[in-house]
């Protein structure tokens, strides 16, 4: 059985910051309650409907996940579990959603399907957790970052809580830099609250150029309409002056 602590969500909403730096930001933001009222719509339906054009993308950072050294993992986004049982039995799974539909349907998938590596699963805002510096070797957002209201912040956050030299990886769809694919996901854009995620989301509203400099960026096949983006986790400033000043103190 997964035990919950008792904990109450953040349901503060929030509008997306304006682009700075160049960086490219979809131009209608996704507040919290809007991403809770699209999953709450799709949740019944997710499986059928997304599940099958996701799984390359899905699969494939799991595959990534299994062969990452570390056993805590957080998986960001978790909806209705449908990557819970491709985990290897080493890695315990923690799992966190803005959804309580969704994470209802995958409480129900740990049960039925007796998965036993699953820590917790727990309602909670991925831009703001309430989890602890350095409690993860491991995080990983499928089809988040389009969601989110402030991708930086969800980068920032998981950076907090991964232990330096871990792994970050995101599974996403980005938008196509131009052509006629670029065009359709730009028109899309409009209904990005009832979709519940972004069409036009470029790589560039997520990473800044120095993490988009040293990620490594993989296609996902078969029609590369997925990209897995996997980071190292390098130690924060704070980090490493902490680690100074107990060295000197030895």
């Amino acid at each position: 059985m997964i035990e919950l602590p008792d904990a109450k969500p953040d349901t503060e909403s929030r509008i997306a910051e304006p682009a700075t730096g160049g960086h490219q930001t979809p131009k209608l933001a996704l507040d919290a309650d809007a991403v809770r009222a699209a999953y709450r719509r799709w949740a019944g339906v997710y499986d059928t409907v997304f599940g099958g054009v996701s799984a390359f993308g899905r699969r494939r950072a799991v595959a990534a996940v299994n062969r990452l050294p570390g056993t805590r993992v957080l998986e960001v986004g978790v909806g209705t579990g449908l990557a819970l049982p491709h985990y290897t039995a080493s890695k315990q799974i923690t799992g966190i959603d803005l959804s309580t539909d969704m994470l209802n349907r995958a409480r129900l998938r740990v049960q039925r399907d007796k998965i036993a590596n699953v820590d917790a699963l727990l309602e909670m805002d991925a831009e703001d957790t309430r989890f602890a510096d350095d409690s993860f070797d491991i995080a990983v957002a499928m089809f988040v970052a389009s969601v989110v209201p402030n991708p930086r912040r969800l980068l920032a956050e998981l950076k907090r809580v991964v232990s330096p030299g871990g792994h970050i990886l995101f599974v996403n769809h980005f938008l196509a830099p131009d052509g006629i694919r670029g065009a359709i996901e730009r028109g899309m854009a409009r209904a990005s609250h009832s979709l519940g995620w972004h069409p036009d989301f470029a790589m560039e509203a997520l990473l800044p150029p120095e993490d988009m400099a040293r990620a490594q960026i993989r296609p996902v096949p078969p029609a590369g309409l997925f990209t897995l983006v996997t980071l190292t986790n390098e130690p924060s400033e704070t980090a490493i002056s902490r680690e100074v000043a107990e060295r000197n103190v030895a």
